[in-house]
């Protein structure tokens, strides 16, 4: 079974997204970016879903710090930004950090599947 870290500090949203997702997935969470950075390197998933607006670190710094380890899967796993910001901005924001797509909140879950399958293999 694939693994998906899922990167969210609000709890009634990571626990509708597991719920959505153990289905397809075997689910990691992270709290926060800094946490997504060290699941990351523990648990190796296939792929992140990362919320924007987290404490201690945001998604876009993480999604930066990921990228930059020295891993060779840490330039190619997919993550993919979650977030209420949906602006055309936003969107460029997220792709700049790296980023691999976005997913605007609420989630629409026929659009997060289909997002999702775009990256896994």
């Amino acid at each position: 079974m694939k693994k998906i870290l899922v990167a969210e500090d609000t709890e009634s949203n990571y626990l509708l997204l597991s719920i959505i997702l153990r289905k397809e997935y075997e689910v990691y969470r992270a709290h926060d970016g800094q946490e997504a950075i060290e699941k990351f390197e523990g648990c190796r998933p296939d792929m992140i879903l990362m919320d924007i607006k987290m404490p201690v670190m945001d998604g876009l710094e993480a999604t930066r710090r990921i990228r930059a380890l020295n891993r060779p899967d840490a330039k190619s796993v997919p993550i993919i930004a979650m977030t209420a910001n949906a602006y055309a901005e936003d969107v460029d924001d997220c792709l700049k950090a790296g980023m691999n797509a976005h997913i605007a909140k609420p989630i629409n879950v026929v659009e997060m599947f289909k997002t999702l399958g775009q990256f896994v293999k």
